[in-house]
């Protein structure tokens, strides 16, 4: 019996592979026990038990919102993405005055805290993303006039 903890986008997630076959894996997410299909002949040091459970439908970690998809015609006014992650606060409104180097919202992104901040001054016109919304690197976040 082998003991894992993953964390997946925040959630912590207790994996136990009680049993390995040539076949099947017996293993528990969080206390439930799950009976995992193998698709090849497993070697005797697995190092990943927890992708097979994944793939025999283990419980996915919450997801708050679909990935935004970069709109076709980006806006010049907007500030983007730098990088693929997740919105975990957003620290202006729509009608704030904000100046350049103002932090707007933090992103989360390869298990890092980014700030994302105001490339110029203005008002902020439109947020297009929500507290918790996955974004994809150059995905349009905030809309800044003036």
């Amino acid at each position: 019996m082998k003991e894992y903890k993953y964390r997946i986008n925040g959630s912590l997630y207790n994996v136990v592979v009680n049993n390995v076959d040539d076949e099947t894996a017996d293993v528990e997410v969080n206390g439930t026990p799950y009976k995992v299909g193998i698709e090849k002949k497993v070697k005797k040091q697995m190092t990943s038990p927890f992708k097979k459970a994944a793939q025999a439908g283990a419980p996915s970690p919450e997801v708050h919102s679909p990935v935004t998809k970069q709109a076709s015609p980006a806006s010049a006014n907007s500030l983007k993405s730098p990088l693929p992650g997740i919105i975990l606060d957003i620290t202006c409104n729509v009608g704030d005055k904000v100046k350049k180097g103002q932090k707007l919202l933090i992103l989360e992104a390869m298990k890092m805290e980014n700030n994302i901040i105001a490339d110029k001054d203005g008002t902020v016109q439109e947020i297009k993303v929500r507290k918790g919304d996955s974004v994809l690197e150059g995905s349009e976040l905030i809309v800044i006039v003036g």
